[in-house]
């Protein structure tokens, strides 16, 4: 079984279309639905109920989310994604193929925002080359692990900021990983909201600190609130 996990806190405009595509797509056994709850102002707790397990972290990082989720999971095979975010329809299959080789502990999908915007896509393009260069993934693309790797990592690092990152990073020196080249599409409302060019020198920025070993979580507690005022995912 995979156990698909989103982190969600105030996604009620996104998250029922997701779960209702996920339910279509990987019905049970093949797959369960676990979404960690953040605390909501709106009514995605109660969304979430109608077709997920649902836990509850009020005011947690997306990583204690993600790792709450992985706690109740019953999967082999953990897939973390983003409330307003949709895989391809055969991704159960394409990750059941991918891990078929017992050297890949998980890897991630190609990436793709649903808007059809000249800078969205120029911004996916570049992250593209950069993943591709660097096998270092974003959460926006669909991480997938297997259980036993994620134990052996402990989880997703106790970070505000940029635990995908850290995540991935942590994933290669365990064993391959595998980028799958069909697109998750996910929205760019963080883009759109907040300035296709702002938004992008933003994440570059915090980029260069992180490779540089600057402490980046100094900057959290900004971060979070600009994806909130942009209604991006927590």
């Amino acid at each position: 079984m995979i156990s698909i996990i989103i982190p969600a806190k105030n996604e009620e405009a996104h998250l029922g279309a997701t779960l209702a595509y996920l339910r279509q797509h990987a019905p049970h056994p093949s797959a369960e639905i676990i979404v960690a709850e953040g605390g909501s102002a709106d009514t995605t707790a109660d969304l979430a109920r109608r077709w997920a397990t649902v836990v509850h972290g009020h005011d947690s990082t997306r990583a204690a989310l993600m790792n709450a989720g992985a706690r109740v999971a019953r999967g082999d095979v953990f897939f973390f994604l983003h409330a307003d975010s949709v895989p391809p329809p055969d991704f159960v299959t394409l990750i059941r193929t991918a891990l078929a080789d017992p050297r890949v502990g998980g890897g991630a999908f190609d990436h793709q925002f649903s808007e059809p915007v000249f800078g969205l896509w120029l911004v996916s393009t570049i992250d593209r080359i950069r993943f591709r260069l660097t096998k270092n993934y974003y959460g926006d693309q669909g991480i997938f692990v297997r259980r036993a790797v994620f134990n052996q990592m402990g989880g997703f690092p106790d970070r505000a900021i940029l635990e995908d990152l850290e995540f991935s990073r942590r994933m290669k020196r365990i064993g391959r990983t595998l980028l799958i080249p069909r697109p998750v599409r996910t929205s760019g409302r963080r883009f759109l909201n907040g300035g296709i060019t702002k938004t992008f020198l933003w994440i570059v920025w915090l980029l260069a600190l992180y490779t540089l070993r600057i402490d980046t979580e100094r900057y959290a507690a900004s971060y979070r609130k600009e994806n909130d005022r942009r209604g991006a995912p927590c």
